[in-house]
């Protein structure tokens, strides 16, 4: 069953930071490519970040040297560090993973085929 689980949402100020994970099943965690996304109220959804199976990273211009991921394979989990948050990264963040590629580049959330059920971050001034 394929499935994705976030956690570690939260309110912070500006400037704090919060760590996301994103728990996926077996077969899931063996994607070609796991992220993050972000939909705020009102505008389109976005990537954040997405790794490959390579450990390859692709990151957003709007969150590079604030933002991390990572991932444990001992536990099928990817994670991200956000630190040095500011107002506009307030969101709901969606992990995704890609299980089959269609070739839409990376940040395309079309290409991602499994979504979790999100996880608010709210950050404040």
């Amino acid at each position: 069953q394929e499935h994705l689980v976030e956690s570690g949402g939260g309110s912070v100020q500006a400037g704090g930071s919060l760590r996301l994970s994103c728990a996926a099943s077996a077969a899931t965690y063996s994607s070609v490519c796991m992220g993050w996304f972000r939909q705020a109220p009102g505008k389109e959804r976005e990537a954040v970040v997405t790794i490959g199976s390579d450990g390859i990273a692709n990151y957003a211009d709007s969150v590079k040297g604030r933002f991390t991921i990572s991932q444990d394979n001992a536990k099928n989990t990817v994670y991200l560090q956000m630190n040095s948050l500011k107002p506009e990264d307030t969101a709901m963040y969606y992990c995704a993973a890609d299980r089959v590629s269609t070739g839409r580049p990376w940040y395309d959330p079309r290409e991602y085929n499994t979504w979790g059920q999100g996880t608010q971050v709210t950050v404040s001034s």
